[in-house]
């Protein structure tokens, strides 16, 4: 598999306080990575150097072999924030048409790629209400949506299930793996999930601002012990 994701010792700096410590990470085409570790060791601000929304004080980020930012790139990511980003005023119809419309997407295309994301995410029957009638979850899930819109080659999803019921968690989660192996999409997940980590095929431990450890779920569960992955994630952090 080639790599679709380059970071080279990456560093970032918010006044005293260190984001980054000099990250270093490939991310090879067709797998799901994901980033797990608690709030604020620096998981979302990783995701958005790779969006290219942010930019490191030292190292460099490439996706697709060119470095980031870069608004070319744009057609290709997909995006989902931790932090909603919806027109309230709008209905969930109009918000999917507004960004679909910001990619080079034929009418055509956009009807169809609105069918399928508002499917997937079980939001269908909810399209002609205003967002700012939606729940939480709703909101969550039309993010997701908005995220998948143009049919990125590169997903990058911060908390994409938080709010999420379990039925149709299970299901994000099945069409994500379909994505993987039938699409050779590359997908980034941050989780506090851990039975969702176990879904991904590699896992990097992010911890103040640097990886303390990474591998497939397997190898570190072998490396650790345990038995599940909570057990991991208690035993890393103990020996950072």
């Amino acid at each position: 598999m080639k790599e679709t994701i380059s970071i080279q010792k990456i560093s970032k700096r918010y006044g005293n306080k260190v984001v980054l410590n000099d990250i270093d990470l490939s991310i090879k085409e067709g797998s799901i990575y994901g980033f797990i570790g608690p709030s604020g060791a620096g998981k979302t601000t990783l995701v958005k150097m790779i969006v290219g929304m942010d930019k490191p004080d030292r190292g460099a980020v490439h996706v697709l072999n060119e470095e980031v930012p870069n608004l070319r790139l744009l057609q290709e990511i997909g995006y989902m924030a931790q932090s909603d980003a919806l027109y309230a005023e709008l209905t969930g119809k109009e918000n999917l048409t507004f960004f679909a419309s910001l990619y080079k997407l034929k009418k055509a295309e956009i009807k169809e790629r609105i069918a399928y994301t508002a499917n997937l995410v079980n939001l269908t029957e909810h399209l002609s209400k205003k967002v700012l009638a939606y729940s939480g979850g709703m909101k969550r899930r039309l993010s997701l949506a908005i995220a998948l819109i143009q049919n990125p080659q590169i997903l990058i999803l911060d908390e994409p299930t938080v709010g999420i019921d379990p039925e149709l968690r299970f299901s994000i989660w099945k069409e994500l793996i379909r994505l993987k192996e039938q699409e050779g999409k590359t997908i980034i997940v941050t989780t506090h999930v851990m039975d969702e980590a176990e879904k991904c095929d590699y896992i990097a431990m992010v911890r103040d601002g640097a990886i303390i450890t990474s591998g497939t779920p397997q190898e570190l569960k072998e490396q650790y012990k345990a038995s599940n992955f909570d057990e991991v994630f208690l035993s890393a952090g103990r020996k950072k």
